[in-house]
């Protein structure tokens, strides 16, 4: 496998926003729009290249208002970091990263998956920084389950063993349908990124995030979520219906117990769709977003 190659490819695409420094590394934000909320998108897991993931979403969020994408440690342009894979570790990288590139609270913080999680940390230890958390079909703090099997963990190893060989550079376009990314709203520079870092998604910040997700949701379990701050859960269809094999109850109690954690001020709605629920549902992502922030507003 010619890995230098792939390597010396992604290396040549340069950042969609600003490196700024946070802690031990540097983090990539990238901006679009200048309206009066900041509406800060962050990825879930396995996202390479999260600011052009973000795409179509945030240009369509960005006729209204500032959107941004952070890229987490290990993850799209960003550095890695020394710093241990904790909840408030992202947080406080987050704050960080959103502070140097002079973006001033509070945010509109719109989760997909796992940072949902890191979301909900967030608003409980910072509240007067949180406007609304918006969930693309979030991750439950409610719901604990068992530590991540050692088996998983090895499997995570010959990912790793795979990329190093270039071996995944090689099946990422093979297995994407690109006309439907680019039917989907993507630019063909978005696509083509895309697929460079698909190559790339697995590095040691990553594996040790992987690992520490039952540790992150214990250690946001235990922090009441603030009632003053609004949250919505988008959640796709999909998820909603079908049942997890990893989860021991139904997928609709799944979600039933993690808004009664939030609170009787939690909302949701159903949206056809996959859990890449903003891929497909870009503009009533983007409708009911601006609906909400008006009614906050009055």
């Amino acid at each position: 496998m010619n890995q230098p190659y792939f390597k010396n490819r992604k290396e040549k695409i340069k950042p969609y926003g600003q490196m700024v420094d946070v802690f031990d590394g540097q983090m990539h934000v990238s901006r679009m729009g200048d309206g009066k909320h900041t509406i800060v998108c962050l990825s879930g897991l396995g996202i390479g290249l999260p600011s052009a993931d973000f795409g179509p979403l945030m240009r369509r969020l960005s006729q209204t208002h500032t959107v941004v994408s952070v890229e987490y440690f290990g993850v799209g342009f960003s550095s890695q970091t020394k710093r241990p894979r904790t909840a408030r570790h992202y947080v406080e990288e987050i704050q960080s990263a959103l502070q140097n590139a002079k973006l001033n609270a509070p945010y509109v913080l719109m989760a997909h998956s796992f940072s949902s999680v890191y979301c909900e940390f967030y608003a409980s230890t910072y509240p007067d920084e949180v406007k609304v958390i918006i969930s693309l079909d979030g991750t439950s703090t409610a719901y604990i389950g068992a530590d991540m099997p050692s088996f998983v963990k090895k499997l995570l190893v010959v990912a790793k063993f795979q990329q190093a060989i270039g071996l995944t550079s090689v099946l990422a376009p093979l297995v994407t349908n690109k006309g439907k990314l680019l039917r989907l709203g993507y630019s063909k520079k978005e696509v083509d990124d895309i697929l460079s870092y698909a190559g790339f998604a697995i590095n040691n910040n990553i594996l040790d995030q992987i690992s520490g997700m039952t540790d992150c949701i214990k250690e946001t379990n235990v922090l009441p979520y603030p009632k003053r701050v609004p949250y919505l859960k988008i959640i796709s269809r999909k998820t909603y219906e079908t049942k997890n094999k990893q989860i021991n109850m139904s997928p609709q109690s799944y979600q039933k117990e993690h808004l009664a954690r939030i609170g009787e001020h939690a909302a949701y709605m159903i949206l056809d769709g996959s859990h890449f629920i903003y891929l497909h549902q870009v503009d009533r992502i983007s409708d009911i977003t601006n609906g909400l922030l008006a009614e906050l507003d009055l």
